[in-house]
């Protein structure tokens, strides 16, 4: 008990400490110099160069914003827009252009350690992120990926040479960006790179293989992620005195009818899916009762090795919010075999929420009822769990002129939600920090230069860095938090 009450009191302590506001990024959406100083290939580097990937009129993500080039002039950027925090995520193939650490490129080093001074000599404060989605395409090719029951070893390896060459500037790590997104959308629908999907499989068999790989994939980024964890903590953390957690991204789920329980079961299910995934095997040291009971011999099981490095193995959670949704207990008989076969239930927007370019529904209140969730969920094994907003952002339709830079439909947005964020945490979520995505325009994925995230425009053809309205806005509201 008396641990118990110092955890409550240092969570106390911890709510009371002001939010750090800054923004993020990913290597691959902005660095470019896909080839230059002995960087390997990625998978998003393939996928973005065959044909029929990326949407149509777009280029492959060779130059992206040219940040490789230009980190100094955009971490001038960055510091006059008032932002306290920075994220970026380090190239594995830059790095290790095999995926292995028989060569390590120096000069990727060189690179990374030269923006993380950047950053610090700027009073901005460095997270970093390892794997945001650019596998070294050797990994892919040679091994399968993140299929090969023994990548974990090898993201371990790629973790240690981080901690090693980049941990004395770095404080707050984070090991994966978005697993769901990894296993789901590059190893079930295929919208992402390496584009496995279930689809467009005719082959009855072929339909299971993804619908068992989504889950295999999944087990492996884990123990992936508890490797890397446990690598800093025995050999790193205590001379580098710094934190790590890993990056989920759950929607917020609405029942169509909330008087029917039906619904009701619904939206918890697919919250728990969302958010247990990840989180449950961490804090409660196994998959969610509801994914195993559906997916049954498809979910991997744990051996109790695997289960006692997974568990508790984060220092924080970090948290990507974009949009929430309305979920009805009626199943959609078109979803792919796999994850979304699985959660069931049918997704559907309410009319009178707005919409981003994305699609993505604008619901304010989503954040602040994600956020209070999994403080609920988990709050009986680790009352307080330090939780970090490493993502929100909306993208807008802009036209490419002066009047486009005029985004109030961002401002709109981030009022919205940021108000909700403080809503949370005065009802007691421990947040920590919040970052905005993204300070440049960048490379949406799939969507290409299409969809503009950015507080900066980054002009066509010159790559000019263009501060919008809304970076305006932001910098003052900054100005006006708690410090």
């Amino acid at each position: 008990n008396m641990v118990k009450l110092v955890l409550v009191f240092l969570a106390l302590a911890g709510a009371a400490l002001a939010i750090k506001w800054g923004s993020a990024t990913a290597s691959f959406q902005i660095e470019g110099a896909w080839l230059e100083d002995g960087k390997g290939m990625s998978i998003w580097d393939a996928f973005s160069h065959t044909p029929g990937k990326i949407v149509a009129g777009q280029p492959p993500g060779d130059v992206t914003d040219d940040f490789y080039h230009r980190y100094k002039e955009d971490v001038q950027l960055v510091k006059s827009l008032g932002h306290q925090t920075f994220r970026f995520s380090i190239s594995w193939p830059r790095l290790m252009p095999s995926g292995r650490k028989d060569f390590i490129n120096q000069k990727a080093v060189d690179f990374y350690r030269s923006l993380l001074n950047e950053l610090i000599d700027n009073g901005i404060e460095p997270w970093v992120t390892l794997y945001h989605w650019d596998l070294p395409l050797a990994l892919e090719t040679e091994f399968g990926g993140w299929r090969h029951p023994n990548i974990s070893l090898f993201f371990a390896d790629y973790a240690e040479v981080c901690f090693e060459k980049f941990g004395d500037l770095v404080k707050h790590w984070i090991t994966l960006n978005e697993p769901w997104c990894v296993a789901v959308l590059g190893h079930n629908t295929g919208e992402h790179a390496p584009g496995r999907g279930s689809h467009n499989l005719a082959q009855a068999d072929d339909r299971v293989q993804q619908a068992t790989e989504v889950y295999t994939v999944g087990h492996n980024l884990l123990l992936s992620h508890a490797r890397a964890v446990q690598v800093y903590r025995t050999k790193f953390q205590a001379a580098q005195n710094g934190e790590i957690g890993i990056t989920i991204n759950p929607d917020f789920f609405y029942p169509l009818d909330p008087h029917d329980p039906r619904d009701k079961i619904a939206a918890e299910r697919a919250l728990t899916y969302a958010v247990g995934w990840w989180a449950d095997p961490i804090l409660f040291g196994d998959y969610p009762l509801e994914m195993r009971e559906t997916a049954g011999s498809r979910m991997p099981t744990f051996t109790s090795e695997q289960r006692d490095l997974v568990r508790n193995s984060t220092d924080f959670l970090g948290i990507n919010h974009y949009m929430s949704h309305l979920i009805t207990h009626e199943t959609d008989p078109t979803l792919a075999p796999g994850f979304y076969a699985d959660r069931g239930g049918m997704l559907l927007e309410d009319p009178a929420w707005p919409k981003t370019d994305m699609g993505w529904s604008i619901v304010p209140s989503g954040i602040q009822d994600i956020l209070e969730w999994i403080a609920a969920r988990y709050g009986a094994v680790w009352p307080g769990m330090p939780i970090a907003i490493t993502e929100n952002g909306v993208a807008v339709n802009e036209t490419a002129d002066e009047a486009g830079l005029d985004d109030q439909a961002r401002i709109a947005y981030l009022e919205g939600y940021l108000s909700h964020v403080l809503a949370a945490k005065a009802n007691g979520v421990n947040i920590q920090a919040y970052f905005l995505w993204s300070v440049l325009d960048n490379y949406e994925w799939a969507f290409g230069m299409s969809k503009k995230f950015g507080l900066v425009r980054v002009e066509d053809g010159t790559l000019r860095r263009l501060p919008k309205a809304s970076a305006r806005w932001y910098t003052e509201w900054i100005k006006k938090q708690p410090q």
